[in-house]
């Protein structure tokens, strides 16, 4: 993508100088607009030509039958598919009776830009009819971050050089035709015109159309008003029907002279209001829209986002790709989950139908790290939404025969989605992933509140699930046999690494938390017995190691497998999992994803107390030339612990492969939606990587050092009621407290001051030299260049 021709580099947008169709899918990626409620794909205005139609609402889904060659008990009967709601961004032009159709007549200019101080997107194009008319198109576009149900349009055509009988549609269209699906038959049945229309309305200058689902029977309701200006015999009429309201305005200009539409668009849905309240509802948000009307709400976004940059902006003196991949990312992060509000964080967001729409535990592990320090409350909000899906978890730990809570590896509405069950069976380390979230944002808010009224709960039945899983050995020690990592070339193996530090961590947490809030132990039933089963299965947690070669194992014997013949592997043959068996990938040792290597990082203390940095080093060496990164997770994973390592520049190759995964399509499948946690995966290589942030209860730890080709990195950090700004050179570091009481934290080990009043400044210490470690064949790190 960005390093196609029609693609600029600079600080604070994506621009596309020239369309083109052969990355059409891709641009609608990049250029979607969301606020974690609505979406909407950056679509062409007109909807034709597209790549994949998308409008979508968090939450909103079809469910279908999961396939199976043969059954087993505890699988997931049902799918959950995100599905294409009402679309609202359709403006459909005719010139003298011509369509605006970008591949008929001639374009002599186009230009999209995603601004990301203003959130949003303006498009400028310049076209001649076949029958030679020439007109001038701008739009701009957003996904109102300040009103929740509210996406707006402004549309705008010029008469160029003739005069020109113009007419603009705009239109609501439910059900959509979408491209073809090369996976199951079944949910593309499903996904076949999922809406049934219940109510269409259209007077005057107001659009609505409320449907329903057919098999998860979820109410949706979009509706619409429109401000039009142009000349004197500028007329409007509308119509409606089953899946189709119109606006039809109608123009003759002079040459110089406009047609403007200002469109806004309000979206509701629900699974137990009626169709009234529904239409009452979207009928409300226009009004509140229109109140402010068009210019109220770009002024509100502009301001949101200049709050939003000052608490989050991250600057990179020495890479301009880098800075504008970092700014591109914090964007669409800060879109996935701004207005989420007690729905998922879906790995795609709202950009695209990719992984049917689900969350995963990446929500918990790279999104809402970054979202804790720029954006806590919605973390609170998406942790409310697991909270939410507690009975569900409750429900499949009882049908696994084990206590407490089972979160799903994949869902949209709280049930296990997964028909892979080696991943949504045993991938239990999804459960430690939403306690770490807890206790992370517990720490750094001090919102005591949320973590008595939702966090204890999450803490205790996340515990109680460890606690039935596992089992002490004749020598006391305990183990989690039979689970799969992060890792999904290694799966169903006793004692992953990463999944038992994990498991300690939710245990321990869960322990401190009933004795913090005595009250809701009570309510849970938590007595001290309970509690101490917690610390003991804790401290004789079983954390595999093979003294011979002197590194831990990803899982018990890991080590002993014979490594995968990265040799004989063709380049053309990766990902590895399209073209060799997992019994072949699960009985050796190659690495799809960072596992034993997340862990050095997420449970960072663990390994500080007991085990020097060589240890540490041994690790990555032995782990890195296994590692094939089949999966987005990974690189921004491998970056933080190569700085760490004191490998600088490799840990540059993976922040720029992170940065870049979408922007230059590195996976092939950006047209499917962005990939959300590994947007969040570049704060986190450049913050804990380069910044060598971690947290250590109530007080923040650095580590920072810098690459040869960076030349200076700045962020921002919200802690604790106070606002944090780093800024990183090539030999010192300044700490400087930009809002709050004083400050203590630790450089290097050392313990450090700072207030408002006088920063802080700090040598940086230079960094250990050791070998570097290879890559498997075919996959060093995408540069840059």
């Amino acid at each position: 993508m960005i390093n196609h021709g029609s693609y600029a580099v600079e600080p604070w947008a994506v621009r596309e100088t020239t369309l083109d169709l052969d990355v059409l899918a891709q641009s609608e990626s990049v250029f979607a607009l969301s606020n974690g409620h609505v979406g909407w794909r950056g679509n062409l205005d007109e909807g034709e030509p597209h790549g994949l139609p998308g409008s979508y609402l968090n939450g909103v889904h079809e469910v279908h039958p999961l396939p199976y060659a043969e059954a087993g008990y505890g699988y997931p009967e049902s799918g959950q598919t995100v599905i294409n709601v009402t679309n609202g961004k359709v403006l459909r032009l005719l010139v003298d009776d011509e369509p605006f159709d970008l591949r008929y007549g001639r374009l002599t200019a186009h230009e999209r830009v995603l601004d990301l101080r203003r959130g949003v997107l303006e498009r400028t194009c310049e076209w001649t009819s076949p029958a030679g008319s020439t007109v001038r198109v701008r739009s701009t576009r957003l996904v109102s971050l300040t009103q929740r149900a509210v996406a707006a349009v402004a549309y705008e055509v010029e008469a160029v050089d003739a005069r020109s009988r113009v007419v603009i549609q705009s239109e609501l269209v439910a059900n959509e035709s979408l491209p073809g699906s090369d996976g199951d038959p079944r949910a593309a049945m499903a996904l076949h015109s999922p809406l049934e229309q219940e109510d269409h309305f259209a007077t005057g200058n107001r659009l609505r159309l409320v449907h329903r689902t057919r098999r998860s029977g979820l109410r949706v309701a979009v509706a619409a008003d429109h401000a039009v200006s142009g000349p004197g015999q500028t007329t409007t009429t509308s119509e409606s029907g089953t899946d189709l309201a119109r606006l039809t305005v109608t123009s003759v200009l002079e040459p110089g002279q406009s047609l403007r539409v200002e469109k806004l668009v309000a979206h509701g849905w629900s699974a137990t209001r009626s169709l009234p309240a529904m239409a009452d509802q979207v009928d409300a948000a226009l009004a509140a829209a229109a109140h402010d009307g068009w210019r109220g709400l770009l002024a509100d976004q502009r301001a949101g986002l200049d709050d939003f940059w000052a608490r989050a902006d991250v600057e990179v003196g020495g890479d301009e790709e880098i800075q504008q991949a970092v700014r591109f990312a914090l964007f669409h992060v800060l879109q996935a989950g701004a207005r989420a509000e007690r729905r998922a964080i879906p790995a795609k967001g709202l950009t695209g139908s990719g992984y049917d729409g689900h969350a995963f535990w990446d929500t918990e592990m790279f999104v809402l790290p970054l979202l804790t320090h720029t954006a806590p409350a919605a973390v609170a909000e998406a942790l409310r939404w697991r909270y939410s899906t507690l009975d569900e978890a409750r429900e499949r730990a009882a049908q696994l025969g084990l206590a407490g809570a089972a979160f799903p590896w994949r869902t949209i509405a709280g049930p296990e989605g997964s028909a892979y069950w080696p991943a949504g069976t045993a991938a239990f380390h999804v459960n430690a992933g939403i306690a770490d979230a807890v206790v992370r944002y517990v720490e750094a808010t001090g919102d005591t509140g949320f973590e008595r009224e939702a966090g204890v709960e999450l803490l205790v039945e996340t515990a109680r699930l460890w606690r039935s899983l596992g089992h002490h050995d004749a020598h006391g020690v305990y183990h989690l046999d039979g689970v799969t990592g992060p890792d999904e070339y290694s799966a169903v193996a006793d004692d992953n690494t990463y999944t038992n530090l994990m498991a300690r961590q939710n245990l321990l947490s869960a322990a401190d938390a009933v004795e913090r809030h005595p009250d809701e132990a009570a309510r849970l039933g938590v007595d001290e017995e309970e509690s101490a089963a917690w610390r003991d299965a804790a401290a004789a947690m079983h954390v595999p190691y093979n003294a011979e070669l002197g590194v831990h194992e990803q899982h018990s014997g890991f080590t002993r497998y014979q490594r995968w013949d990265f040799e004989g592997t063709r380049s053309d043959q990766y990902p590895l999992l399209l073209n060799f068996p997992y019994f072949d990938l699960y009985r050796k040792q190659v690495i799809k994803q960072a596992d034993l290597v997340l862990a050095l990082y997420t449970c960072d203390g663990w390994f500080a107390e007991r085990y020097d940095e060589e240890q540490i080093a041994r690790n990555f060496a032995y782990y890195e030339p296994l590692t094939v990164r089949d999966s987005s997770l990974s690189a921004c994973c491998q970056a933080v612990v190569a700085a760490r390592t004191g490998h600088l520049d490799l840990a540059y190759d993976y922040t720029a492969e992170a940065a870049l995964m979408d922007l230059r399509d590195l996976e092939h499948n950006t047209r499917d939606g962005l990939h959300i946690a590994s947007l969040a995966g570049t704060w986190m290589a450049l913050v804990a990587g380069f910044g060598g942030m971690r947290r250590d209860g109530e007080r923040l730890r650095f580590a920072p050092r810098l690459p040869e080709r960076l030349s200076r990195l700045a962020f921002h950090v919200q802690f604790r009621g106070r606002r944090l700004r780093v800024e990183i050179d090539a030999d010192k570091t300044t700490y400087e407290l930009l809002d709050g009481p004083p400050l203590d934290l630790r450089h290097h080990g050392d313990a450090v001051t700072v207030t408002t009043s006088e920063p802080a400044v700090r040598a940086v210490p230079p960094s250990a030299r050791r070998p570097v470690p290879r890559q498997p064949r075919h996959r060093v790190p995408n540069q840059t260049s």
